[in-house]
């Protein structure tokens, strides 16, 4: 049976069905990972400095998955909408197989290479003794962190299965699992609770993998015990193979969303090296704005992902106009959250800093705090820009994405901020404040691609 939406009132409420469970699943996951930070920032700023470059790390490992898992999950939401689950199987097997061989490989690179990345961003000016200190924090923390690469693996490609499905309930319940078991290993491990050693950054780490652990137990359990739910997975595990015509399809339009997403966090990451080569501060302060931020951006990340899904699963259904139609409605309904949640950010930001960071230096706290209003304030832009590029990618235009999101990353954000941090003197705040304000003109190319609808494909 297909997916069939005749109105605005039809398109809203499914795309709200889809969207509030991703919003408290993103929203508890994050509001625990600032609590994590806030624990380990009582400990010191170091700490905080060490953890945060080290998660930083991970976070070009879990978009890199990300981009994986979304780039097969195209397919997957448009077989969904036309009500083929051969489809959806084989796209979980290709999900699968896929983000294991992606795991090992960033393992084999963070065992390896960890004291070289982490050193990167500890060449600023500031306190030698400081660097040292975060640099061991930093490795140690992320020694632990590689036990939990495979299960991630493994755990997005389920989640994601079952988010293009529109069952977003499950991933919502397994992550509410994994963040409840990270949170308590963190208190018991992070200050040496119940007679347990207080391990600090350490102790963090350990509690989060055995929280990954739980989160795919979790997915495991609930896919195999309802099979009516999930018909994807019977037969799954039978054999592995994959048609090679769909093989070559999912890797013609997932590898640029795969190298996307890894650009994407790889210019990330490039940019807060540049702001770090500045100054020392810059690692505490960008953790401190990071932490808040995760925090308020969770409603516009799960609308803009929620928009990708339902227009993937109507552009399967056939409504190729309807998707044309109300592409920008579905943005627009997205600035939205971005509007609200920007101002509570730029609210926040005088009392944020000095509660989360209490040990820190006067010059950072200033820095977190101008930091938090840059980011607050252009929010309804970031916004606009992931409710469209999550439009453009759900009609397969995978190699448009990678040019419209990382290669604007590379090509305008990542030299100009290079530049800026080896060339002048000017202050970190300044340079965030320059090199993010380039998201208005990405705003721009955005809207006249989503106008054009030559995105509004079926691939299936």
């Amino acid at each position: 049976m297909t997916l069939k939406i005749t109105n605005n009132k039809e398109l809203f409420s499914k795309l709200l069905k889809i969207a509030v469970p991703m919003m408290i699943q993103n929203g508890i996951s994050n509001i625990v990972n600032l609590l994590d930070n806030f624990m380990i920032g009582q400990v010191s700023t170091n700490s905080l400095s060490g953890v945060g470059i080290a998660n930083q790390l991970m976070f070009v490992f879990f978009l890199m998955i990300f981009g994986a898992t979304a780039g097969s999950g195209i397919f997957t939401a448009q077989y969904y909408g036309k009500g083929d689950w051969d489809g959806v199987r084989i796209t979980f097997r290709f999900k699968l197989v896929t983000n294991i061989i992606l795991s090992v490989a960033a393992l084999l690179i963070f065992v390896f290479g960890a004291t070289f990345l982490i050193t990167r961003f500890l060449q600023g000016e500031g306190d030698p003794a400081d660097a040292e200190e975060t640099l061991k924090i930093g490795v140690s923390y992320l020694n632990v962190m590689v036990i939990s690469l495979i299960p991630v693996g493994i755990s997005m490609a389920f989640s994601g299965t079952l988010r293009d499905i529109g069952q977003t309930k499950v991933p919502l319940v397994a992550s509410a699992c994994a963040i409840g078991v990270n949170f308590v290993g963190n208190l018991i491990l992070i200050y040496g609770y119940l007679g347990f050693p207080a391990l600090g950054a350490i102790g963090a780490a350990i509690a989060t993998v055995i929280s990954r652990f739980v989160e795919l137990g979790v997915l495991v359990i609930y896919v195999v015990t309802h099979k009516k739910q999930c018909p994807f997975i019977v037969g799954a595990f039978k054999h592995f193979k994959i048609p090679a015509k769909l093989a070559c399809k999912f890797i013609i339009k997932a590898t640029p969303l795969l190298l996307n997403e890894t650009l994407w966090s790889l210019g990330t990451t490039m940019l807060n090296q540049s702001y770090s080569f500045r100054s020392l501060d810059a690692v505490a302060a960008i953790q401190v704005q990071s932490s808040i931020y995760n925090v308020m951006m969770v409603a516009f990340v799960a609308m803009g992902e929620a928009v990708g899904i339902l227009i993937g699963q109507i552009l399967g259904s056939g409504q190729i106009e309807f998707a044309k139609k109300n592409a920008f409605k579905m943005v627009w309904f997205t600035v939205a959250f971005g509007v609200l949640f920007g101002i509570l950010m730029v609210l926040a930001s005088p009392f944020f800093p000095p509660l989360f960071v209490p040990d820190a230096p006067e010059s950072v706290l200033h820095m977190a705090t101008r930091l938090i209003i840059i980011n607050g304030t252009l929010m309804p832009f970031y916004s606009f820009t992931h409710a469209s590029y999550f439009i453009i990618r759900s009609g397969g235009n995978t190699a448009v994405t990678m040019v419209f999101d990382s290669g604007f990353v590379w090509l305008l954000s990542v030299p100009l901020a290079f530049v800026l941090s080896r060339y002048t003197d000017m202050s970190v705040i300044k340079m965030v404040f320059l090199v993010q304000s380039l998201e208005i003109v990405k705003c721009i190319s955005a809207a006249l691609f989503v106008k054009s609808g030559i995105w509004a494909k079926n691939i299936t």
